[in-house]
Order: structure tokens, then C-alpha cells, then sequence
């Protein structure tokens, strides 16, 4: 059991706590009980993980019933992603990204112009990727503050992004004020890139945000791929249009 928690802010620091410490896989947090899950190479003291919630916000691990609450399960028998293919793992993002580049290929089918592609295929991103985020504004908080930089700093932007992702996505779609939809998306897609990276650097485990909480992805290098390319893209549209 958990004292203190009474929000997805709390749970979020909970378990970002738990999967600090070294020797936890994974950690599943909740309001509910059992409040915590852990997945661990082996079975950690409760001192050891009273500590990392002492960091976290003061939050206190009943010793009493501890063991009702936490599972450890050792890492050989959790399920790993390592063992799984790449498609396997991100065949949900592979197959949005391969329609969003099917359509937008077909709109410029005859009439190739690149700087319109790029911005149908800015469009058509950020438009279904805030279509599932706003899904669960709640559950995509939470994860995006386990790791965003301004998420993390400032709580209420991970309820915000959704909207400001679609923002942009109407914006591209209408070719509406470019300049500053470009600017706004580049400073946007370098912070992404390198909160992501940081994340990666520590070896967190921690499932990717980009598509909310509908799907589980692992947060790895595809991430940050995905924030770059689309840096670069905004990068070159809008030095085009300033050197124009």
C-alpha cells in the first residue's frame, strides 16, 4: 500500500520513482489496489524502494502489507522486447505512418511538389496522432510527464499538447500562418527529440507517449527518429520561406 497519493500527478512520480532504482524492469502504478507492480532482476528491500519514494514526494510504502502490493517476477519471465521483431513492436505506428505516406504520395500523384508534400504529411501527422492522444488526455499526461522536459516542469502541458497538436495539424492543413506553424513545430520536435534522448541515455523504461496510452510502445530511437525527421522538415520549409 501507497499513502498519499490522490492523483495521476502522484501516481506519475510513483512510478517514475520506482523505475529509477536500479534492478526494476518495469513498474505498473495505480490508485487502486494493488497499487504498485513491479518487475525486478531481484527482489529489492523495502527500505531500498521507500527511498526512491521519499524523492518522489514523501509517499510511504506500508511494510505491513508490502508484499500483497508489489510482484516481483523475475526479468527472464517478463515478457521482453528485445525477444520481439521490430515490427511486432511497432507495427500500430509503422502502418499510421505508411497511410499518412500512402495518402498524402497519392495527392501528389502526377504533380510532385516537395514542399507540399511535406506540408500534407505534416497535416496528416500531427492531425492522427492528436486524434489518439485525445482519447485519454489523462492517461497521455501522465506518461509525457515521465519524461518531456516542460511536461515534467510544468504538469499542465501534457493536457494542453493534444490540442496544440491538432492545432498545427489544422494549421499545415490549411497552409495557415506557415512561418510561425513551422517555427513553433521545429523549437517543438528539437525539445521532443532531446527530452527523448536524455530518457534513453538513463535507460528508463518508459512507454512512448506519441500515440497516448492506446498503444504500447517502448520509447527508443524510433522516437527520437520521429521527432527529428520532423524537426527537419519544419527546419527546411521554414528556411525556404525566409530565404524566399
Amino acid at each position: 500500500m501507497i499513502s498519499g497519493m490522490t492523483c495521476g500527478a502522484c501516481v506519475a512520480r510513483a512510478k517514475k520513482a520506482f523505475e529509477s532504482i536500479e534492478g526494476v524492469v518495469a513498474a505498473e502504478v495505480q490508485l487502486e489496489s494493488p497499487q504498485a507492480s513491479l518487475q525486478m532482476n531481484s527482489l529489492l528491500s523495502i527500505e531500498i524502494l521507500q527511498e526512491a519514494l521519499n524523492s518522489a514526494g514523501g509517499y510511504v510504502l506500508t511494510p505491513v502489507t508490502a508484499a500483497k502490493a508489489l510482484t516481483a517476477i523475475p526479468a527472464a519471465e517478463a515478457p521482453s522486447t528485445s525477444e520481439e521483431s521490430f515490427y511486432r513492436t511497432y507495427k500500430p505506428l509503422l502502418l499510421i505512418v505508411g497511410m499518412i505516406l500512402l495518402v498524402t504520395g497519392a495527392i501528389q500523384w502526377g504533380q510532385w511538389d516537395g514542399m507540399e508534400w511535406m506540408r500534407h504529411f505534416m497535416a496528416g501527422f500531427f492531425l492522427v496522432f492528436s486524434f489518439f492522444k485525445l482519447l485519454n488526455v489523462k492517461g497521455f499526461a501522465a506518461s509525457f510527464q515521465m519524461y518531456d522536459w516542460i511536461a515534467g516542469a510544468w504538469p499542465a502541458w501534457g493536457w494542453i499538447y493534444p490540442f496544440v497538436e491538432l492545432a498545427l495539424g489544422l494549421a499545415y492543413l490549411l497552409d495557415a500562418f506557415p512561418i510561425y506553424t513551422n517555427a513553433i513545430t521545429l523549437v517543438l520536435m528539437v525539445l521532443g527529440a532531446a527530452s527523448v534522448i536524455q530518457s534513453n541515455l538513463q535507460k528508463r523504461k518508459i512507454q512512448c507517449a506519441c500515440l497516448g496510452d492506446v498503444f504500447n510502445l517502448p520509447m527508443s530511437f524510433v522516437t527520437v527518429v520521429e521527432d527529428s525527421l520532423m524537426a527537419l522538415m519544419a527546419g527546411w520549409m521554414l528556411w525556404v520561406m525566409l530565404a524566399i
